[in-house]
């Protein structure tokens, strides 16, 4: 595909040279007016009829969105006024072609060979930006190439995570959502149906091992156990030994839920092993690349094997695809007459081997016969490439100035454009086009469950999983499992849970398989943990995920931590109790302060200042922003207890004659007053700090604002700090450790009753509110009404 930002007149046709093979297409933008395609020999011309068998129609799909993209922006007169869009589309289906159209994108105008200058920002590429290829193993290659000239390059369908590396693969960006949203949404299923006994198989190549790797180290931090972990036989045989291994340990394992994470090409051979093998009864949960692939459902007697319910790209807008097929259309009927034609005709009108012109959409009328209608996976992947090429279209609308209704005429470079085009946000067809630091799309997913109509396949959208921040949303009224009643969920456990007045007995490595043993007389089980089992149980739930997620069991900690040091208050002090009392109190608190500072800072940044400052957000998060900032804070309250402790000499109990006539005080050394002053007001400081960010927070969704409630107990800890530093001079013995414990008491039980208490009466007592409908709803709210 190229660009020309020079006045040129538009090409109502932009010429688009492929061969209808196997493979993906690599397509590219050129920054000059002419369209320059790649040199075919002459032995090319019957290259239609003879490649015609391996004919792919989802390439043809591709092809075809692209040109439709194109000549759809050359007749727009509000994008790129006076600028026309040009293409080539190459054929990447080996990965020495996928090579060549990479080197040949790069070279410059007229020349064979690239050159290497000493200054890259002036380099000129023929090409200003690359569309493509699909695999991702291409698109590994050309990202490494494209990336050492800061070509912009836009995948449509390479989604493994390895390429957001920047450092890497600078200039590589894609409008299909990367492996690693995927994995984070399979997981969040698992866990929604409280699938805790799992298998994960996947194909043999980058796509899947990466995906069930990085699958594996998500779920080991979960309470979902991994039954096995195993690769797909690259072997096409579904009757050969490695598939009927492969499927034996499934049944052997006893697994009712398995994970595949695999390409289509892989995943038809297994599943006809499975058919081969009659698996029934099972739940299989599909990767997006073969979830809705039809080579997948066509599998014959592929309805008995279970329930699929599967991960999709967001569905595409259905008035861009009624307006491609009727362009395609009017295409197919303008070329049929040129059927007879057969002459191959250079760019200047010679034939030659060095200015082929191929068009097999014009001189092979017979090629859009050979397309099978487009499936699912093909309109999504269409969709996406209609996105890049209106990203690029956008970058350079905007890098040429063309808001003012004429675009500029300067020249441009592949690393400005870039720039521009990680800037983008625009809307097309409903669907909002962004990039995030790291090139990927902000999309989510649609989760999908395969629905068997007679001998009709169809799927239904079942629910969805958006990211910023990751949610999943899942109606289960409409999944038909393959249970009985097609209503309920099938489980997949190790062993059950135990009853009442029994305990578990480990079996093996998997913390999910058990045996159950009546526990020892006398005694009982405690089932009552109290707030932190309570979040435990549902830490999946927006409630929980919104108060901080796994962080809650962090500050339930530090808060259980400060409560243990009252009990050094009590009883005649000895040196533990003297050297522990203060900073262990003084630091856990530390601790819980940071993470409530930390989880404000992240909600008004996610609602208020992503918009406005969206790589600062991004960076916190990329870098691990709030472990660094919770380890800071407490690093620097710690040398702060440290250091009173070092200025008050050993922790001691003394004996004081001098606080009362009739009685000796025995009481810990009186420490560094300015010293445990410092530790104290540096406390207040970081409640200060809350105080302001939750107040920053007060308009947002109510259910992400914790404004009133945090302001009434951070007053009241406020209160208690003010009244325990007035007081250190005036008790002494007793009435100072009574005093100690009251002011620790009154803010520890504010805090814990104005943050976390609320969210256990809606957990227990309100679950219609810990929905991500409920949620969802508050966040449009928000959104309408700061609109307005």
């Amino acid at each position: 595909m190229a660009a020309s930002p020079a006045p040129l007149s538009r090409d109502p046709h932009p010429r688009a040279t492929a061969r209808p093979a196997a493979g993906a297409r690599l397509l590219r933008v050129s920054e000059r007016g002419a369209v320059g395609v790649p040199p075919f020999p002459a032995a090319a011309r019957a290259v239609c009829a003879r490649r015609a068998a391996a004919f792919k129609s989802h390439g043809y799909h591709l092809a075809q969105t692209m040109r439709f993209a194109v000549e759809e922006i050359n007749n727009s007169s509000a994008l790129l006024p006076n600028v026309t869009l040009r293409c080539e589309i190459h054929d990447t289906c080996t990965e020495a072609a996928n090579l060549h159209a990479t080197l040949r994108a790069l070279g410059r105008e007229g020349r064979h060979r690239i050159e290497l200058p000493s200054a890259l920002q002036r380099y000129e590429p023929r090409a200003v930006a690359v569309i493509g290829p699909d695999s991702t193993q291409l698109a590994l290659t050309a990202a490494a190439i494209l990336g050492v000239f800061l070509v912009p390059e836009i995948s449509y369908e390479a989604s493994l995570e390895t390429l957001s590396l920047k450092r890497f693969y600078p200039s590589f960006l894609r409008t299909i959502p990367s492996d690693g949203q995927q994995v984070k949404a399979i997981a969040l299923l698992l866990q929604h149906f409280g699938w805790t006994w799992v298998a994960l198989v996947g194909s043999d190549n980058s796509y899947g091992r990466d995906g069930l790797n990085a699958l594996y180290e998500l779920l080991a931090a979960s309470d979902v156990c991994i039954a096995y972990r195993g690769i797909i036989p690259a072997t096409k045989d579904a009757s050969s030994p490695e598939f009927h291994k492969l499927i034996q340990i499934l049944v052997d394992i006893r697994v009712n839920v398995t994970v595949v994470f695999s390409n289509r090409r892989n995943a038809q051979p297994f599943f006809e092993a499975v058919v081969l093998k009659n698996i029934t009864g099972m739940v299989w949960v599909g990767s997006e690349d073969w979830s809705l692939a039809q080579t997948i459902w066509q599998v014959p007697s592929i309805r008995n094997i279970g329930s699929v319910i599967g991960i999709s790209v967001e569905q595409a807008e259905p008035t861009m695809l009624k307006r491609l097929q009727s362009w395609e259309n009017a295409k197919e009927r303008g070329v049929s007459g040129s059927a007879g034609s057969t002459g191959l005709v250079g760019e200047n009108g010679l034939s030659s081997s060095e200015g082929v012109h191929l068009n097999c959409t014009q001189h092979c009328p017979g090629g859009h016969l050979l397309a099978d209608t487009p499936d699912v996976y093909d309109i999504q992947a269409s969709y996406n490439v209609y996105s890049a090429v209106y990203a690029v279209a956008h970058g350079l609308h905007d890098l040429l100035g063309c808001t003012s209704g004429v675009c500029s005429k300067g020249r441009v470079y592949p690393w400005q454009l870039l720039q521009k085009i990680k800037q983008v946000n625009f809307s097309l067809h409903k669907s909002q086009i962004s990039f995030d630091a790291n090139g990927n799309i902000r999309k989510g997913y649609n989760i999908i469950a395969w629905n068997w109509r007679g001998q009709s396949w169809a799927f239904d959208v079942v629910g969805a999983f958006t990211v910023n921040p990751d949610q999943l949303h899942i109606d289960q009224s409409k999944i038909l499992w393959h249970t009985k009643d097609h209503q309920q969920a099938p489980v997949s456990l190790c062993s059950w849970p135990c009853a009442a007045g029994e305990m578990r007995l480990q079996q093996n490595r998997h913390r999910c398989c058990f045996s159950c043993v009546a526990c020892p007389a006398g005694t009982f089980l405690n089932r009552t943990a109290g707030l932190a089992a309570l979040f435990a149980r549902n830490v999946s739930t927006p409630v929980v995920r919104s108060a901080g997620g796994k962080m809650c069991f962090l500050m339930l900690g530090a808060l259980a931590c400060a409560c243990s040091s009252i009990f050094f208050n009590f009883g005649e002090p000895t040196r533990l109790s003297c050297l522990v009392h203060f900073p262990l109190f003084t630091i856990s608190f530390t601790v819980f302060l940071s993470c409530v500072a930390t989880r404000c800072f992240q909600i008004v940044c996610i609602f208020k200042l992503s918009a406005r400052w969206r790589a600062l957000h991004e960076a916190w998060q990329r870098r691990g922003g709030p472990a660094l900032f919770i380890a800071a804070s407490t690093t620097a309250q710690a040398a702060l207890c440290a250091a009173a402790a070092a200025a008050s000499g050993p922790a001691v109990p003394r004996r004081r004659y001098s606080v009362a006539a009739e009685r000796v005080v025995l009481e810990c050394g009186a420490g560094s007053a300015p010293g445990e002053t410092a530790a104290m007001l540096y406390n207040v400081l970081l409640s200060l700090g809350c105080f302001a960010l939750s107040y920053a927070g007060k308009d947002l969704p109510a259910d992400y604002n914790e404004a009133k409630c945090l302001t009434c107990s951070l007053l009241l800890h406020l209160v208690c700090s003010a009244a325990v530093l007035c007081t250190r001079s005036a008790f002494r013995g007793r009435s100072a450790a009574v005093t100690a414990a009251l002011g620790a008491l009154g803010t520890l039980a504010a805090l814990l009753g104005g943050y976390f208490l609320p969210k256990g009466f809606v957990v227990l007592l309100r679950p219609h509110l810990n929905t991500a409908e409920h949620f969802q709803r508050a966040i449009r709210s928000y959104t309408r009404r700061r609109d307005d």
